[in-house]
């Protein structure tokens, strides 16, 4: 089967198709992970970013493969989670670029379209390592333009770039030694090659995935639950500053009130006057708006002036939140929680911070060294760029400090910054531990720059340790693991094991314990106890007497205990 010309609906499809297989495999690319803790995300992230992707590019009514490819990006930009997802991101911003003015695709476009890709994603990675997503995109594409110098069929131009995606991903552990220690290819490039495949099989016709494929409405509720269960528990109904979510479709030129032309960046610069949160999307046809604004009456008016409404969705968001909280459970305790928050913005001043953490006892931690806004999140559970925006734009904070505590978080918080309105900076904190050392620094007189610079000094002083569980058998750096052994890990590395967490948390803190040491921090979580931090304390102290140890309760998940030295 030929294809000379990518159309709207070949597009579509195989945007479709490669969600439809992310998402099918999405445990598989889990699995991938490098370290055996029960934090391997990346085929979630990955499929949740692609699942935001395609539900952009359904909710498009263009018939220009352009559009749909900036619909695509917008999605994954707004959905990105985790670094993965990030990454897909940028490759899908560069590919939309190219093919901006569009209608169909060549396949010298395609071609075009894939090398742009991997020359955005490259240029937005401040380090980029060979051994990963990146080299897997970089081999695809210069498949994708040698073929396409013998042959104008999309089809074989796409089956080059799958095959040569392939075969880069299984080099992967020869680049990365970690990866061969562990005899596992890199899980973002699995990932890519997921979706490339899907890209051709979709071209080819030959879709091999005979598993159910989710229609636009479920992707939908998938994007929907993932995004508001991060986001509408950590919003408080007196933040919503707009609190109705409006959309229009309106069909241009149509209707007895028309009476001015449609104008793209005026008449989104006009409803940015009455709301945030705004997504102006339009074609020839078609304009679609969704914002958030206290007059929805002002945008339906506005609407009809450049033709007829077609479809008009208005939700009072306020009492939206109001009955989610209700169904809560714990209420009174979020009640507490809410007040705590409140009386930390006062505190702030103009000041907003942000803090991903899972917890009640982190979350209180937090809060009281100053923290304004939570977004619950971390190992297992990334947020993406929208989590973040929607927190900073329901804020009436005039700066905001964000605090991801995952290095796997950085990108979409990161990404976060260039999308609001206000400055806003990222600290790089790597875990809890190290944002809690970081938000101690925090002076609400101090200017962005200066804060930023004194939480970084701060963190630069902590050793952080982590005790979890493996969850499968390997060879890392040359230890032996075994499945369901306490691991210690130090700052990124797996230091200790042992096969109870009271002994590998005490030979990880005297991994971790120098001349200099002088506060140790115990943290237990979900699967510790205060009796078992106790016995670590007095171990701890058998060690070195003169040491200060301080417990406290974060209710963590994954982690039965997180261990700070300073």
């Amino acid at each position: 089967m030929k294809v000379a010309k990518i159309t709207e609906s070949e597009f579509r499809k195989m945007v479709l198709t490669s969600s439809n297989k992310l998402n099918k495999n999405a445990e598989f690319i889990n699995s991938l992970n490098v370290f055996p803790v029960p934090d391997g995300d990346t085929g979630t992230n990955m499929s949740l970013s692609l699942a935001s992707g395609y539900k952009y590019v359904s909710e498009s009514t263009s018939t220009k493969v352009g559009d749909l490819g900036i619909a695509l990006a917008k999605g994954l930009l707004m959905g990105a989670r985790g670094n993965s997802g990030v990454i897909l991101s940028q490759i899908f911003r560069g590919f939309s670029k190219s093919m901006a003015k569009k209608e169909n695709l060549t396949a010298q476009d395609l071609a075009d379209a894939i090398t742009s890709g991997v020359e955005t994603a490259y240029k937005a990675v401040m380090k980029p390592t060979e051994g990963t997503i990146l080299t897997v995109a970089r081999k695809a594409a210069e498949a994708a333009r040698n073929t396409v110098k013998n042959t104008d069929d999309c089809v074989e131009v796409m089956e080059a770039t799958y095959e040569a995606a392939k075969q880069a991903l299984a080099t992967t552990p020869e680049l990365l030694p970690v990866l061969k220690e562990v005899g596992v290819v890199d899980s973002g490039g699995q990932g890519l090659t997921f979706v490339y495949e899907g890209f051709y099989e979709a071209l080819s016709g030959n879709i091999t995935d005979d598993e159910h494929v989710p229609n636009v409405e479920e992707m939908d509720e998938m994007v929907n639950a993932e995004h508001h269960k991060s986001v509408q528990s950590q919003l408080h109904t007196e933040d919503i500053k707009y609190g109705y979510c409006t959309e229009i479709m309106v069909k241009l030129g149509a209707g007895r009130l028309v009476d001015q032309e449609f104008e793209y960046d005026k008449f989104r610069n006009h409803l940015a006057e009455i709301g945030d949160s705004l997504l102006v999307i339009a074609d020839d046809e078609v304009v679609k708006v969704h914002v958030h604004t206290e007059h929805p009456g002002k945008v339906l008016s506005y609407g009809q002036e450049f033709g007829s409404l077609i479809k008009v969705k208005v939700d009072n968001m306020r009492l939206q939140h109001e009955t989610i909280l209700e169904k809560d459970e714990d209420n009174n305790k979020d009640d507490v929680e809410a007040k705590k928050l409140a009386d930390a913005r006062k505190n702030a001043g103009d000041y907003g911070i942000l803090t991903v953490v899972s917890g009640k006892g982190l979350k209180d931690l937090f809060i009281s060294l100053g923290a304004t806004d939570i977004l619950d999140g971390g190992q297992t559970m990334n947020p993406s760029t929208q989590d973040f925006v929607d927190i900073i734009s329901a804020s009436s904070a005039k700066k905001f400090i964000i605090f991801p505590n995952n290095k796997n978080i950085f990108l979409a918080a990161k990404q976060a910054t260039e999308l609001v309105d206000i400055p806003v900076k990222v600290v790089q904190s790597r875990s809890v531990l190290e944002g809690l050392s970081g938000i101690f620094a925090f002076n609400p007189d101090m200017d962005l720059e200066d804060n930023v610079t004194d939480m970084e000094e701060n963190i630069s002083s902590v050793k952080s340790g982590q005790v979890t569980i493996a969850v499968r058998d390997t060879t890392l750096n040359g230890k032996e693991i075994k499945k369901d052994d306490y691991m210690g890990i130090v700052d990124g590395d797996i230091t200790v094991t042992a096969s109870d967490s009271k002994t590998a948390a005490i030979s990880m803190v005297e991994s971790m314990l120098d001349d200099d040491s002088e506060v140790v921090t115990i943290i237990y979580g979900e699967d510790g106890n205060e009796a078992e931090a106790k016995e670590i304390e007095q171990a701890i102290l058998d060690i070195d007497d003169d040491l200060e140890v301080e417990i406290h309760e974060g209710d963590q998940p994954v982690y039965p205990y997180l261990i700070s030295v300073e």
